[in-house]
This record gives C-alpha cells, structure tokens and sequence, in this order.
C-alpha cells in the first residue's frame, strides 16, 4: 500500500512539474517560430528594396505597367499587386540642386529657393499607396506627372529630399536612385520576442 501511494504522489507530482515546464518551453517554441519568420520576411524585404533599386538605377522604367509586375513577382507571397495589398515599394531620382541646375532652369539663385539642397525629381509607387509615406519626403502630388517626373523641383519646397544629406553626401549635378520597400503584416508576431508586424527596408544607388 505505502509503495503505491508513492507511486501515486510520484506520477502526481510528474504531471504539476510537467505542467508548470511545458508553458515556457511552448513560449520559447511559439518565440522561435516567430522570430524566425520575422527574419525570413526581413531578408526578402530587403532583397525586393535592392533588386528594385538595381533595376532602377539601370533605367528600368517602372511607370509602365509590365514593369511594375516585375515587383509585384518580387514580392511573390507577401500579398501585394501593383496598385494595393500589403506591400509597398517607393522608387525615388533625387538630385543635388547646384548653380549650374538654377542657371539650367531658367532662373536666379535668388529665385531658386532650393538651391544646395538635394531635391526628388521622380517619384513611383507599386503596391499599396496608402501604407507608410517615404523617409524622405512626398513631394506635392499636383507636381507628378504620369512617368512619375516632379515638375517645380527648383522652387516647391514639397521636393526637397528630407533627411538624405546625412546617407549621401551627393555633389551638385550628382543623382540618387533610392528604392524603399515597406510591408505589413498580422497574426503572427510574438510581442516581446519579435515584432514582424511591419517591415522596412530600403537601398540606395
């Protein structure tokens, strides 16, 4: 009798240690599981920021519809199409506004308000135009034409590039390519272990 009552407390005692040990290893499991996706999610969007840039920098024109496809096959299985979903990838010409580039447009340094100042002179967006606005600015939508070229670049202040001086120092005449890829996503971050709900990634040229 006094040998089953130990076997009893023993199997009794297994299943509360038992109980008490499986919610952190199933933490730890759901963590790992989470975290992982979140890198591997990472590592694409940083692939399609640098693969559009590339494209672009080499003249790709991504105001036509065929070539935005391009993207959206790039982004295949992070639900984003060339004009919604979950994804949104920015392409983005900046240049250094000098006295050459004033002179060029017709106008006076006095007149051309940005001046030594690097200033976006084309913006296109595929995906999902209502996500996360550019790290670098939006120029006034009234300036972009239908090839995404931005008109009054030399004046609007709307044009000038925000926050690109400290990654580039660009000379006067000298043009960027920056391609920013931004993506949402839900149901399956770990609060505390890895946020993977929105990703950001962008690469310049």
């Amino acid at each position: 009798m006094r040998r089953q009552r130990r076997r009893g407390n023993q199997q009794g005692n297994a299943l509360v240690e038992f109980a008490l040990v499986i919610g952190v290893y199933l933490t730890l499991l759901l963590g790992a599981v989470s975290l992982g996706m979140g890198l591997s999610r990472s590592i694409q969007v940083t692939q399609i920021s640098r693969d559009a840039g590339h494209m672009y920098a080499r003249f790709v024109d991504f105001s036509l519809p065929g070539n935005q496809n391009l993207i959206v096959r790039l982004a295949e299985g992070l639900g984003m199409t060339r004009t919604g979903g979950n994804g949104k990838v920015i392409l983005t010409k900046v240049m250094f506004v000098g006295e050459a580039e004033c002179a060029a447009g017709g106008i006076s340094l006095a007149q051309c308000t940005n001046y030594n100042q690097p200033v976006i002179i084309q913006r296109l967006i595929v995906g999902n135009h209502s996500l996360r606005p550019s790290a670098f600015g939006e120029p006034n939508p009234a300036l972009i034409d239908g090839q995404g070229n931005v008109s009054n670049y030399l004046t609007d202040l709307s044009a000038r590039a925000i926050n690109f001086q400290p990654l580039l120092a660009l000379q006067p005449g000298e043009f960027a390519y920056v391609a920013e890829a931004f993506f949402r996503f839900s149901g399956s971050d770990f609060p505390g272990v890895f946020d993977a709900t929105e990703i950001y990634a962008r690469s310049i040229f």
